[in-house]
């Protein structure tokens, strides 16, 4: 597969994740958090905490992570460590691009 549009740049704003549903070539539905971090750059990461299963777009973003609303596990965005417990396990970075307007990941590419 290739690059698929996941949201606009409108729609978030610094320091703010939303959790999208993209196909992979094999149709499965990946969740995503498509985050825009505190300086403004742009991530996405596999929406799923891997300590237990919560979706990571719905907690806090601050200097290149994103932390888990439920326990507090901060991951960070651009190699998808986790950064303390009770996290352990990475959660995938997929390859993304800003293309007129637009927000495009890949979910097939992770880095």
């Amino acid at each position: 597969m290739s690059f698929q549009v996941a949201c606009a740049t409108t729609e978030l704003d610094p320091e703010e994740a939303l959790q999208v549903i993209l196909a992979d070539s094999a149709g499965t539905n990946v969740p995503v958090a498509v985050v825009r971090d505190s300086d403004g750059s742009w991530h996405a990461i596999g929406d799923t905490c891997s300590h237990q299963n919560y979706s990571l777009a719905e907690g806090d973003v601050e200097d290149g992570t994103i932390e888990c609303w439920k326990h507090g596990a901060p991951f960070d965005l651009a190699t998808g460590n986790p950064l303390s417990l009770p996290a352990t396990k990475p959660v995938p970075v997929y390859s993304i691009e800003i293309n007129d307007g637009d927000v495009l990941v890949d979910v097939d590419v992770t880095l």
